[in-house]
């Protein structure tokens, strides 16, 4: 099983529509096999969702997402498990244990307002 976490100097990264990396772990046997820095390129949500998929992502653990991210995933039929932060290989260790969730509604409350411009937050996430 291959996860994705957004990545930025071995950490998770806080916003998955800006992710620059992603660590993309293979999972075999409850261990982690191999893992793999992959650059974005710059590109959005649904660009992101599939180049995770072509590189055959089951799942992406990240720290915020909006409703834009979850849309994506779900179209992808990646799972999206987020609200992590810290260390990526100690997030991708929790992973492998089972304590992190699997989220299907969408947040944005890991930086201010101002970051959106135009769009703004709601009640439903940000909607990129």
């Amino acid at each position: 099983m291959k996860v994705a976490v957004t990545y930025e100097k071995w950490e998770v990264f806080q916003h998955f529509g800006r992710t620059l990396q992603f660590n993309l772990y293979e999972i075999a046997d409850g261990k982690v096999d191999s893992g793999e820095v992959i650059d974005t390129n710059g590109i959005g949500h649904g660009a992101l969702a599939g180049s995770l998929k072509d590189f055959g992502a089951e799942a992406m653990i990240c720290s915020g997402r909006g409703s834009g991210a979850i849309a994506a995933m779900s179209d992808a039929g990646i799972k999206v498990y987020a609200g992590a932060s810290g260390n990526a290989d100690d997030v991708i260790a929790s992973y492998i244990a089972g304590a992190l969730p699997e989220i299907g509604n969408a947040t944005c409350d890991h930086h201010s307002h101002e970051a959106h411009g135009d769009h703004g937050c709601g009640s439903g996430g940000c909607h990129h």
